[in-house]
This record gives C-alpha cells, sequence and structure tokens, in this order.
C-alpha cells in the first residue's frame, strides 16, 4: 500500500504500529541492502517477506516457460530475491511467477517444471532457514494453482518440505467455495497470509467474512505475519491506517 517511497513507507509503518514490511521490488539489486537494513533498524521493523512478481510483471519471466533458456533466467531472478530476502531473514513469495500452461506447454509438462523449481528453490532457500513461499492465484492469472487444495497437493507431491503456502484472502474469496474451510485445509502447510477484502481493498472495504477466516487461522495455530497486499484505497496512507484498524479489531474480536 505505502509503495511511493521506501523511507516514508517504512517510517509511517512504524507510526502507526506495523510490525513488519513487505517489500515488492523490480530486481533484488534495486533496493540498497544497507539503507534497507538501516531503515529497518531504525523504525524497529522486521521484513516479513519479499516478492518475485515483478519476475513476470516487468521481466516477463515464469518458471513454466516453454523456453529452457527463460525458465533457467527466472529461476536465477527468484535466486536472487531469496538471496535478497535470506539477508534479513524473510522469504520469497512466488505468485504470478509460477506462470501457466499453453504457449507450447502442455498442463502437465508446466506443473511438472513448477515442481521442479520449486524443489530446487525450496532448497535454496534453506540456506537461510526461511522456507520458499508459493502463492495460489485466482483463475484468471494462473491455470496452474489455484485453491489451497491444489497447493496443498503440490507441496506434498515434492521432495523438499522447504515450500510453504500463502493464502492470500483476495484470491480465495473468488476460488473457494469456504475460506474458512480451506485455511483449515491448508494446516500445517500455510506459512503466509495476504490480509486483504473481497476486492483487494483494505479489510473493511469488501465482504469477507474476517470473523471465520482469523477464526480458521487461529484454529491451525498459526504465528505468521498477515501481510496487507491491499490496493492504496482511497490513498495509500488511508488503506494503511484502515488496515492496521482492521488488524487490531478482528484480531481483538476473535481472541
Amino acid at each position: 500500500m505505502l509503495w511511493d517511497d521506501l523511507d516514508a513507507g517504512c517510517a509511517r509503518a512504524a507510526e502507526l504500529g506495523y510490525d513488519a514490511v513487505e517489500i515488492f521490488a523490480p530486481a533484488a539489486d534495486a533496493v540498497d541492502h544497507q539503507h534497507l537494513r538501516e531503515l529497518l533498524d531504525r523504525h524497529q521493523l522486521a521484513l516479513a517477506a519479499v516478492g518475485t512478481g515483478a519476475g513476470w510483471v516487468k521481466h516477463r519471466l515464469q518458471l513454466a516457460d516453454a523456453d529452457g533458456a527463460k525458465r533457467l533466467a527466472a529461476s536465477q531472478f527468484v535466486r536472487s530475491i531469496i538471496d535478497f530476502g535470506g539477508a534479513f531473514g524473510a522469504s520469497a513469495i512466488i505468485g504470478s511467477m509460477q506462470g501457466r500452461s499453453g504457449d507450447g506447454v502442455d498442463k502437465a509438462t508446466a506443473r511438472g517444471y513448477l515442481a521442479d523449481a520449486l524443489d530446487e528453490l525450496g532448497e535454496y532457500a534453506s540456506q537461510y532457514n526461511t522456507p520458499l513461499i508459493f502463492e495460489p492465484l485466482n483463475r484468471y492469472e494462473t491455470n496452474q494453482v489455484n485453491t489451497v487444495a491444489d497447493g496443498v497437493a503440490l507441496l506434498e507431491g515434492l521432495s523438499t518440505t522447504n515450500v510453504a503456502l500463502l493464502c492470500d484472502l483476495f484470491h480465495m474469496n473468488i476460488e473457494e467455495d469456504d475460506v474458512a474451510e480451506a485455511v483449515r485445509f491448508g494446516g500445517k502447510h500455510v506459512g503466509h497470509v495476504h490480509f486483504v477484502d473481497s476486492n483487494r481493498r483494505p479489510v473493511g472495504h469488501g465482504h469477507l467474512d474476517m470473523r471465520t477466516a482469523v477464526a480458521a487461522l487461529r484454529e491451525i495455530g498459526y504465528q505468521g505475519y498477515l501481510s496487507a497486499e491491499a490496493f492504496p484505497y482511497p490513498t495509500p496512507d488511508a488503506a494503511a491506517e484502515q488496515t492496521i484498524r482492521a488488524f487490531h479489531f478482528w484480531l481483538s474480536a476473535t481472541a
């Protein structure tokens, strides 16, 4: 939400009472690591996670590409983000870079490419004692993995145990019959949560049943971050204020 300026965003996040920030950078070398460390230390913030989405959005790289050279470039991009986040004890997230079948790759082959990449990259992330985070996306963004159940099946078929699942409430609102039940099904595999409303606006600007979703997270013993990947609606600052209010309300309401 606080996307316009890293320094100002960290300062505002700390002022509002956030514990951590999640960074979506165009590349691993786009952020000065020493400056980021100083910012986080100054504001007593942690780095919750780092996104790899720019690999697809900006560089058009995805892990299921029909072209082997492009798959390798995609894997190398993810490795660089793993290194970036790992230095701060933060996990990298694979969402849009999971790619899709079509364009010369059938469904089974695309899934195989993705599984191979997750095995390799999950093991690579283990050197930092952080899991790689994998995010199911809605059907309009990928035809690879759309539901928590699909994500669990993918993870349980891997040889590595160092890949966890991201439950993004926006995507789940589109794909799941019951968001809370899907969280329960994810269970031990859930390693990160995008706490956002049904329309990708901050919690409170949509129609998701947050009471049951948060209760389900408590039931599975989830101890990770609730990260606000939301539109800056109606403004970045208003979105950040609304989200921290929602955190406090729903976490106390379901305690």
